[in-house]
């Protein structure tokens, strides 16, 4: 029995995986090229991954029979071809909860940073450039003077940024898919997307990413926001066409957007840094230490599970 984690954990979340007294095989603090996780994975009976790693048909099949489960160290999983891994038995589990409220701590920051142009003002003063105080200087959107926050996927992590919103006297729309347009809960009123987005002054995209979530947002779904409205992801890149999004912040039909996700991770397409209002950061909403290490700690205890002829704790089917 051997269990192959392909990037180092958390120093907790180590400690909890030696725990175990189980042989162990890590990888190093970067990314495994394909050779190494090839080798890795190989004889392993389960692995616990994250999301840079790309766990397909033909990496499960080199892995061999006694693979039994695949737990990835995150909330999403395209990242992993879950029908293969359930054709070959594997058990796939990820780490739902833990990272509710540190992803929707880091989704109101980005809410913050970009309507209030919190990085515009840093960067004015590192231009050590003169200047006086002035009415008309960097001024944004008052989020907490009756703007509305549609949050497009409520589910764990919407809630918790509704949550936030709310305490920020915003008014919260969101989409669901169990959720009937029309219907109210918890002061959150769900609309359809076409409402969503042409109501909304800030637009949170969380939904998954999935074959009919890929460029949810496009060119046609931006014309229908506001060009005083502003766009955050932190979900995952796919989601928003980027392409898209950059044209309507130069022409000036949005206002402003933030993400934390992007859509070839780790490359990041050079003209985003080149965009205007547009507040980026490297996909750390989860990098909360006690997040951190509860995803990595949540991660191990499915492997463990699963070895121990045990029903995963979280798995994603």
């Amino acid at each position: 029995m051997t269990i192959y984690v392909s990037r180092l954990l958390t120093d907790r979340a180590m400690a909890h995986l030696d725990s175990l007294g189980v042989p162990v095989r890590v990888g190093g603090e970067e990314p495994p090229s394909r050779a190494d996780l090839e080798a890795g994975i190989a004889g392993a009976t389960a692995a616990v991954v994250t999301l840079t790693e790309r766990i397909d048909a033909a990496l499960l099949a080199t892995a061999g029979d006694q693979l039994k489960v695949v737990a990835n160290v995150a909330v999403g999983y395209d990242n992993i071809d879950v029908p293969a891994a359930t054709a070959a038995g594997i058990t796939v589990t990820n780490t739902p909860g833990v990272l509710d409220r540190a992803t929707a701590d880091h989704t109101f920051a980005l809410i913050l940073a970009a309507t209030r142009r919190v990085v515009d003002g840093d960067r004015f003063l590192r231009s050590r450039r003169e200047w006086v105080w002035g009415p008309r200087m960097l001024v944004g959107l008052d989020v907490s003077a009756g703007a509305t926050l549609g949050i497009l996927g409520y589910g764990r992590i919407g809630k918790a940024v509704a949550k936030r919103a709310q305490a920020f006297d915003m008014t919260v729309l969101a989409t669901a898919r169990s959720r009937q347009p029309g219907t109210e809960e918890d002061g959150v009123r769900f609309v359809d997307t076409d409402a969503l987005l042409a109501e909304s002054d800030v637009l949170s995209v969380l939904t998954p990413l999935t074959p009919q979530t890929r460029h949810l947002i496009d060119a046609a779904a931006l014309a229908k926001m506001k060009p005083t409205a502003y766009l955050i992801n932190t979900a995952r890149g796919g989601v928003v066409d980027e392409s898209a999004l950059m044209a309507a912040l130069h022409e000036n039909r949005l206002r402003g957007a933030a993400l934390d996700v992007f859509e070839n991770e780790p490359d990041v397409d050079p003209a985003l840094l080149d965009t205007p209002n547009l507040v980026l950061t490297p996909h750390i909403a989860s990098a909360g230490e006690a997040t951190r290490d509860a995803m990595g700690i949540l991660a191990v205890d499915n492997a463990a599970a699963v070895l121990a002829g045990k029903p995963a704790l979280t798995p994603v089917r």
